[in-house]
């Protein structure tokens, strides 16, 4: 069964810095582009980032500069290294995929950023 699981989530003061894991149980995202998004309390789910295959990378424009998405294939995993938190970017992380014809989504984790 194929499972996207994220980690690394917690609680940092504004400023401070965190990095999101996803693990995926397989390869079959090794040649798809993955992607970061995150849904804040009472808003709607927002695209964060994306890497390609070929390691390609493109961010929404409230975190260019300040996150970085990354990919390690050869463990199945990828990255989102979030430096320079605000506390708008409080909201659950989920990471996502596309392959065999359908739709993949981790759990999620929570991500707190305090002033």
């Amino acid at each position: 069964q194929v499972q996207l699981v994220e980690s690394g989530g917690g609680l940092v003061q504004a400023g401070g810095s965190l990095r999101l894991s996803c693990a995926a149980s397989g390869s079959i995202f090794s040649s798809r582009a993955m992607h970061w998004y995150r849904q804040a309390p009472g808003k709607q789910r927002e695209w964060v980032a994306v890497i390609t295959s070929g390691g390609s990378t493109n961010y929404a424009a409230a975190v260019k500069g300040r996150f970085t998405i990354s990919r390690d294939n050869a463990k199945n995993t990828l990255y989102l290294q979030m430096n320079s938190l605000k506390p708008e970017d409080t909201a659950v992380y989920y990471c996502y995929g596309y392959a065999l014809g359908r739709d993949y989504w981790g759990q999620g984790t929570q991500v707190t950023v305090s002033s």
